[in-house]
């Protein structure tokens, strides 16, 4: 028996697009400002996350859970946690899942629970809720509106707000307050009695109450799923995803922020234009040194958001790291996903030495534990 204090495991959930990672930095700022020592696991169906190396290039002490999401992968899991803590045990783990995975409590709270209990000590289960997605897949059921995806991925998103201990609706900065009351509205019919807090991952709006969830003395993982996996299986294997990563070189002083945004908009472009696919999420990380630009786009009819906006002008070698999970065929996104980075680089007079990519549609989920009532 060890007296050490247990970790506080902090798992954010929320679809993919909804401003997770960069909710994650907000409350890992807060915390080390505070003096907690803190550790993040980021998760993905493949390797080479935007995620990971944005919070990585922020100072964080950050391990990846790669090839499958935590529920499938639980071991791995447990086995970055450790490697997290091999130099001093952090007081906080923040957690985030791949953003087309559910039945979370069931597969990663409740498990971590009944055979980790003695090392971590489960926050209430937060889930951020992605507004454009929300606004559609929420809607009275005579709106003539649909979100672009199947029954199947919308059946993904209303179960990731069903087993919430707290949902947070997301990019509150961008939202009137009608519509924050509109979205209100309709969460309690779909996910009663489950509370809800607005907040601006990007601004910081709402952190605050965010915190006080995570630290509050609610149960986490108070609500076990009723979920039929062949459904969630055929909503996973709607999107294609696409890894790559690049190599660049230049001899003449580019902007890092104008290469992200090009690359993303480029990719975005095509694959709405030219494919007609359902943008869930496309994001690119540029990277020189110790130096960083981020951008992304989170729905087909959404703006290019260049996240770390500043004045990034450099020379050398250059890397490109392209996520994109986007409603169609996986091996033609990663057709567009190369052809269009590397059309960006001609653009910009950048020299690609080597591009390699990886594309599939994720297999159907089989979780290492799961906790039945």
């Amino acid at each position: 028996m060890t007296d050490e204090p247990k970790i506080r495991f902090v798992l954010i959930g929320g679809f993919l697009g909804a401003g997770k990672t960069t909710l994650v930095g907000q409350l890992a700022r807060a915390y080390a400002a505070a003096g907690k020592r803190v550790g993040i696991i980021t998760n993905d169906q493949a390797e080479n996350l935007v995620d990971t190396q944005n919070l990585r290039s922020q100072g964080f002490d950050v391990g990846e859970v790669a090839g499958a999401c935590f529920c499938c992968s639980f071991d791995d899991l447990v086995a970055t946690a450790d490697r997290l803590s091999s130099e001093g045990a952090p007081d906080i783990l923040l957690a985030e899942p791949v953003g087309s995975c559910t039945d979370l409590v069931a597969t990663v709270v409740r498990p971590l629970q009944q055979l980790l209990g003695d090392r971590f000590e489960l926050a209430p289960f937060g889930v951020l809720l992605k507004p454009s997605h929300g606004k559609r897949i929420l809607a009275e059921p005579s709106a003539d509106e649909r979100s672009g995806f199947s029954p199947q991925a919308e059946y993904i998103f209303l179960k990731q707000l069903e087993e919430a201990d707290y949902i947070m609706i997301g990019r509150r900065d961008q939202l009137s307050d009608d519509e924050v009351a509109a979205l209100k509205s309709r969460l309690a019919i779909v996910a009663p009695g489950i509370p809800v807090v607005a907040v601006s991952p990007a601004t910081g709006e709402g952190v605050d109450e965010v915190l006080g969830y995570i630290e509050s003395p609610m149960e986490a993982g108070r609500r076990l799923l009723d979920i039929d996996y062949d459904t969630y299986a055929d909503g996973e294997a709607e999107l294609g995803w696409v890894n790559l990563t690049a190599q660049l070189d230049t001899d003449v002083t580019v902007d890092l922020d104008k290469i992200a945004s090009d690359v993303v908009t480029r990719i975005r472009d095509v694959v709405v234009g030219q494919h007609d696919g359902h943008i869930a999420h496309l994001k690119t990380s540029v990277l020189a040194g110790d130096t960083q630009a981020v951008a992304n786009v989170v729905a087909n009819d959404a703006p290019v958001d260049v996240g770390l906006l500043a004045s990034r002008s450099v020379a050398g070698s250059i890397q490109v790291i392209v996520n994109a999970r986007v409603a169609m065929d996986p091996g033609l996104l990663e057709d567009v996903c190369r052809e269009q980075v590397a059309a960006s680089s001609q653009h910009h007079g950048i020299t690609v030495t080597s591009i390699s990519a990886r594309s599939l549609r994720p297999g159907r989920p089989t979780p290492t534990h799961r906790v039945g009532t």
